[in-house]
């Protein structure tokens, strides 16, 4: 398959080579690709005429939607930078967006969201980067500007965005101080999609069901995945209308799904088994954005015993480096898999240099590869920080085995250090959730006077552990699954444990909750 410099370039040739396939769909409409890249290259004349030009930041207020990434390809055509939104980003989280990337153009829902945010910038005090205000365009009207084909030029004619230029800047979610943003170039999306067509070996009728946010790199770069393989992605916004998610399964015939791990337990939650009806229809699932509880893992595999299952690791500066296959690496607890095709994995201590990791030794995962972020957003000293040598450093804990496999034991800021002991939370709380009385689990380290360091575990039950949940009861079930020296030593119940919308669990605020108490 040749490969071409941007996702965008891969639309229009897949217009031409395959005009009639299924491209984009939602609960609302659904679209070929040659309707899809006449609706591209007909917006991306409008957007021209508002003002975006090349290196030109755009931001988007995202929809799980066709008309959302119609939107992101058109003004990637113009060499412009995509900027995603989430949807119920504050008013004080969109100022500073739009006054960081000083966007020509925000598209959205809703023009007092702007107006609140333009007003922000006037009364914080702070100089304000923009010479203009940035001009609103409603996101409903996004996939109206279709071109006949007559008025679409040969593709010969079309300057498209080269590999090197940035295509998109995606900020952080900002949990701690000041969002980050990483720059991503075509290039950069180029070999995250490859990586993600080989890592789950993607056919070319595959017709993917992507719930996960489309502001997120998770949900953005199965997408692309799909275009640049000339294959379906199908839309859904989350999955608690679960009626509406098995609709879009069954309306077009949906053959593989992309879920965070807290996606996968609501399913399990609201409808038991019954993705075990689509086993002849699923070739594969994939996961990320959190460790996968093994008592999942063994569900999925009992209920989809022909489907294959997988779990990607990275992050949005170095997405989708690493790939397990939980079938076929069963039985190897805390493992990731194996780097993809375009990432190659190092261990190294505390002064980066490369080590020889084992269980007994592990040390800090380090990354290299096409994949790799451009920088930070306007944060040189940060990018030089996290960026050396062609590798980016993480705080993750981890090794490698003699066979290649890499195993991570968590943050560095996570991992418990219990009296020399170093503790996985994702260990124990891969545990605690198997127990039927507990919904929800976060595992996170307290100060301790003996220790130094000891393991709290913070629960949130179930509606039958609401009436029968004891806590002598749930320490012998602790004692019978986990190493004495794993034990947690304080237990708390809340109703809810805080996550992300991607549903990484906010430890921070829990070790907060704890200062506090």
């Amino acid at each position: 398959m040749k490969l071409y410099p941007s996702v965008v370039q891969h639309i229009a040739h897949n217009s031409y080579a395959d005009p009639d396939r299924l491209c984009m769909a939602d609960s609302r409409s659904a679209f070929s690709y040659s309707e899809v890249w006449s609706r591209i290259y007909g917006l991306s004349q409008r957007l021209q005429e508002l003002g975006v030009t090349q290196n030109r930041c755009v931001a988007v207020e995202c929809s799980q939607n066709a008309g959302y990434m119609i939107c992101e390809f058109a003004i990637q055509l113009l060499g412009g930078i995509f900027v995603p939104i989430e949807k119920n980003a504050a008013a004080g989280r969109l100022a500073e967006i739009l006054g960081d990337t000083q966007a020509v153009l925000y598209i959205g829902k809703d023009p007092a969201k702007l107006s609140a945010a333009l007003n922000v910038m006037q009364t914080s005090g702070k100089p304000s980067q923009h010479s203009t205000s940035p001009v609103f365009m409603d996101i409903s009207q996004a996939a109206d500007f279709a071109c006949t084909p007559e008025d679409l030029p040969p593709l010969g004619e079309i300057s498209f965005p080269e590999a090197q230029q940035t295509a998109e800047i995606l900020f952080s979610t900002g949990t701690t101080g000041k969002s980050k943003g990483i720059v991503l170039t075509h290039g950069n999306d180029m070999a995250i999609a490859e990586n993600v067509m080989c890592g789950v070996g993607m056919k070319k009728d595959n017709v993917e069901l992507i719930p996960m946010p489309l502001s997120h790199s998770h949900g953005l770069r199965r997408t692309y995945a799909n275009m640049v393989n000339g294959s379906a992605a199908v839309f859904s916004d989350g999955v608690t209308l679960l009626k509406k998610v098995f609709t879009l399964m069954d309306e077009y015939h949906v053959t593989a799904m992309d879920l965070s791990p807290s996606m996968l337990s609501i399913i399990f939650k609201l409808s038991k088994d019954r993705l075990g009806e689509y086993a002849d229809r699923l070739d594969y699932i994939q996961l990320g954005s959190a460790p996968l509880p093994e008592e999942d893992k063994l569900h999925l595999s009992r209920i989809l015993p022909d489907t294959r299952l997988y779990n990607f690791y990275g992050s949005t500066e170095a997405g989708c480096s690493c790939l397990l296959d939980f079938n076929s690496m069963a039985g190897r607890p805390g493992c990731i898999g194996k780097p993809a095709v375009n990432a190659h994995f190092i261990v190294v201590d505390e002064n980066r240099r490369e080590i020889a990791s084992s269980p007994e030794k592990p040390g800090f995962l380090a990354s290299s590869g096409a994949i790799n972020m451009k920088e930070y957003f306007r944060e040189p000293e940060l990018t030089a920080e996290t960026m050396q040598n062609g590798y980016i450093y993480t705080k993750d804990l981890g090794y490698i085995d003699r066979d290649g496999y890499i195993y991570m034991l968590g943050r560095k800021d996570d991992v418990i250090n219990y009296g020399g002991i170093k503790i996985s939370p994702e260990e124990i709380e891969s545990i605690v959730v198997q127990n039927p009385l507990i919904k929800d689990c976060a595992c996170v380290p307290v100060s301790d006077a003996l220790t130094g360091q000891a393991p709290k575990l913070y629960i949130a039950l179930s509606e039958a552990g609401e009436s029968a949940y004891d806590q002598k009861e749930f320490k012998s079930f602790l004692a019978s699954h986990l190493d004495a020296n794993k034990q947690p030593k304080y237990i708390e119940i809340i109703k809810k444990i805080p996550r992300t919308f991607n549903g990484k669990i906010r430890r921070n605020l829990l070790t907060d909750r704890d200062k506090d108490q």
